[in-house]
């Protein structure tokens, strides 16, 4: 409803003296309620406040429009002037009503007009945001979901300035130029910062072709330079869990935690003399750096950037990739990590343990592992070798007598590091994960371990790591006594020594009893991700009729879609004189099948 105040009113609290009174001026704001300079939207938030209008003319206009706008900008450098691509993938537009409007539709000169509005952060986009051409149903998905403000923020969010997300509630008065045309008579623009909530993602599934990322890393160790090698070492690493933070983006609610297999093969000695001991390789440290990589396009995007080739051949659009990153504090072992050694031999013939899908209550009977022994597959399966042209099945005494075979007595030794990451989000803001029509934004860890005794081999591993960010219920139940308690409870049993996994407590709120819970490792926590039940949903009875419907429509139109081509073969033959006629003839009852055209 439009609050009209007098101009001495509206410049009284501004005058020098009571003499002097000062005039006032065309003006346009966007105010918003209980805003400061740092606030944060999210999902779901209410973005409440008003337009505030004020003229020194009279000004006549068609309408006021209150939009909620976000845009992705993306810049390259060009001949003359720099080249801007704008894509718009929200516009929430206000309704005014018409008791709004003065009348007649003139704003006087040193009135004040007010008009409210609010808007809510939607927590998705509608399908007509991506409606380009993508190559998996999954990348538009991505693109369906709400960006996060990149590049307005008060401290550095790790962005280039050619690649920005923008969100931001502007105002326009409008006034029909009599053509036709609609001209912006006046117009003000507030930004506002939006982290959108997102939810986990599954691991990536990492290839050889995908040059981002390292999940393995083997090396040839030695003692000096010029020692001989005493064993071959490889780090595996497993893709850790989300880091998930506040909806103001200013803590980390869930920590990630990096687990990094390593197997180590010793050097097998050529001399007959005694087995020496295995000198095991030493752990110095581990250091670590957060990777933010930011895609940007000149056109859309059908793929995600941080898989395959970013930088292709014969593409028509330009392509930009701008990364940093920031240092991490390292991770120091004041004891070395036990090797456990595991025998080749027995790697093969270990038993294979079948995980319980989740399908099945816990009162199940088939809820509980099944143990197969690997042995019993192997049997079953025959060994067959190409000799000759022909596959030829191997016998057990040349199975015994092959030399590429491992010995019983080889060994390798592994060891598993948890080296927890701290994020540094009281230096940085970051920006959850994301992948819009023409940019996106994703993280890699940089993992580099010193290896002691050895001439200064290190293995340097890249894992991706989601950055996501919680809603509101999260937040509020991370703060609650209960989670409090709860996390200081397996903090205080993993510092108590032991395993956590036996030692950790889960207190029943209300009741005071407190219950065991075995804590999954970190490989069945990677396997859950992937082994998660997915619910399969039949299709609706009107969908069957459906089919069922035009399926009986197809059988009937087929005889006269037969016919129709006879009688355009029979008109085509006739043409070509008795012999066409003739064959037009076979042709007819060939086509008919029935026997009543002879």
């Amino acid at each position: 409803m439009a609050t009209r105040i007098s101009p001495k009113a509206a410049n009284s609290s501004h005058s020098i003296a009571p003499s002097i009174v000062a005039s006032p001026k065309s003006d346009i704001r966007v105010v918003l309620d209980d805003h400061y300079a740092s606030k944060v939207f999210t999902s779901l938030s209410p973005v409440a406040g008003h337009v505030s209008i004020t003229t020194k003319r009279l000004v006549a206009f068609e309408s006021i429009q209150i939009v909620l706008l976000g845009q992705t900008k993306t810049s390259f450098d060009g001949m003359s002037a720099p080249q801007e691509i704008t894509h718009t993938f929200l516009k929430m537009v206000m309704p005014v009503p018409e008791s709004t409007y003065p009348v007649p539709r003139v704003l006087e000169p040193g009135e004040t007009y007010t008009v409210p509005f609010n808007f809510v952060i939607p927590s998705q986009l509608t399908i007509n945001a991506c409606n380009h051409e993508r190559l998996a149903d999954q990348v538009q998905q991505h693109h369906l979901l709400l960006p996060p403000t990149l590049g307005g923020w008060e401290r550095d969010d790790m962005g280039p300035r050619m690649a920005r997300v923008e969100y931001a509630i502007k105002a326009r008065v409008i006034r029909d130029d009599g053509d036709g045309r609609k001209v912006r008579v006046m117009e003000a623009c507030h930004p506002i910062n939006v982290l959108p909530a997102s939810v986990e993602e599954p691991p990536l599934s990492v290839s050889d072709s995908d040059n981002l990322y390292r999940m393995s890393k083997t090396k040839t160790l030695r003692r000096s330079l010029l020692a001989t090698r005493y064993g071959r070492i490889t780090a595996e690493a497993i893709q850790p869990g989300p880091a998930v933070l506040s909806p103001d983006g200013r803590r980390v609610m869930t920590h990630p935690m990096a687990h990094i297999r390593l197997t180590f093969e010793p050097e097998e000695s050529k001399s007959s003399s005694s087995a020496r001991p295995v000198l095991l390789p030493g752990i110095k440290s581990v250091s670590a750096k957060l990777a933010a990589h930011t895609f940007f396009s000149s056109g859309t995007i059908s793929s995600f950037p941080n898989l395959g080739e970013w930088h292709g051949l014969y593409q028509l659009d330009r392509r930009g990739h701008y990364s940093t990153s920031v240092s991490l504090p390292p991770a120091t072992f004041s004891e070395q990590p036990g090797w456990a050694p595991v025998n080749v031999a027995q790697q093969t013939t270990s038993s294979i343990t079948r995980r319980d899908s989740g399908y099945a209550g816990s009162d199940s009977s088939s809820s509980s592992g099944v143990s197969i022994p690997s042995s019993s597959l192997s049997q079953s399966v025959p060994k067959l070798v190409f000799r000759n042209g022909q596959y030829h099945r191997v016998s057990q005494t040349e199975e015994q007598d092959d030399p590429k075979k491992p010995s019983q007595q080889q060994q390798t030794y592994t060891t598993t590091l948890s080296i927890p990451i701290a994020l540094p989000t009281d230096k940085k803001t970051l920006v959850p994960t994301f992948h819009s029509c023409i940019a996106s934004r994703v993280y890699a860890l940089h993992l580099t371990i010193a290896l002691a005794g050895s001439a200064g081999e290190k293995l340097a591993l890249v894992v991706p790591v989601q950055v996501a960010v919680g809603s509101s219920s999260e937040s509020a139940s991370t703060n609650s006594p209960e989670f409090t308690e709860t996390v200081a409870t397996a903090a205080a049993a993993a510092e108590g020594g032991g395993s956590a996994e036996s030692r950790s407590t889960t207190t029943t709120s209300g009741t005071g009893d407190q219950q065991e819970h075995d804590l999954p490792t970190f490989e069945e926590a990677a396997a859950d991700a992937h082994l998660r039940p997915r619910v399969l949903h039949a299709p609706p009875e009107w969908q069957l009729r459906m089919q069922e419907e035009r399926l009986q429509q197809q059988q009937q139109q087929q005889p006269q879609r037969r016919q129709g081509q006879a009688q355009g073969q029979l008109e085509q033959h006739m043409r070509g004189g008795f012999e066409g006629l003739v064959a037009a003839r076979v042709y007819v009852e060939a086509a008919c099948g029935r026997g009543c055209c002879t």
